[in-house]
């Protein structure tokens, strides 16, 4: 058989300069790939917290406000009830007990002592104390308040009449 003889070419350069300055390119090129993902892992480390600390104060800005419970009166009853219609100076005392219930719109479960103050035109005329008391997170609780309501400061009021 007759032999083939096959040329061989040479896949990169043969003399040793260019095959330097090839490896030492590449070396270039992978250390500035390495500090351009080092940049960005360090602008991504930095970025995180400022990221995170945006979404928690929008949370706690929109979602966790605190709020006033609401108070309503349920059914009510009187106790005692006295007045007088006297044309020059009218009066009445009276003391009642009412449900009340309280609509706790927070996330947390307390509310601290709070006050009811019943008020005719603006001038107070009753008030009653509900002490703390502990309702689950977005939830009504209802609980009898005992409340004395007088007329003692609306006498200066001219408007106030039987």
């Amino acid at each position: 058989m007759a032999e083939k003889q096959q040329q061989v070419y040479p896949i990169g350069p043969t003399n040793d300069h260019a095959a330097k300055s090839d490896v030492e390119s590449a070396a270039v090129q992978s250390e500035e790939l390495c500090c351009k993902k080092r940049i960005k892992y360090i602008a991504y480390f930095a970025a995180f917290p400022v990221f995170q600390t945006i979404v928690i104060l929008i949370f706690a800005l929109t979602v966790m406000r605190i709020k006033s419970p609401k108070f309503r009166f349920g059914s009510v009853a009187i106790e005692s009830l006295s007045y007088s219609s006297s044309t020059t100076a009218p009066s009445f005392n009276m003391r009642f007990n009412a449900q009340v219930t309280v609509k706790n719109t927070n996330f947390g479960h307390l509310f601290e002592d709070s006050t009811i103050r019943l008020a005719y035109k603006g001038i107070p005329v009753g008030m009653a104390s509900i002490p703390n008391s502990r309702a689950r997170a977005r939830y009504t609780k209802k609980m009898n308040v005992a409340i004395d309501v007088a007329s003692d400061n609306v006498l200066s009021n001219s408007n106030f009449s039987h």
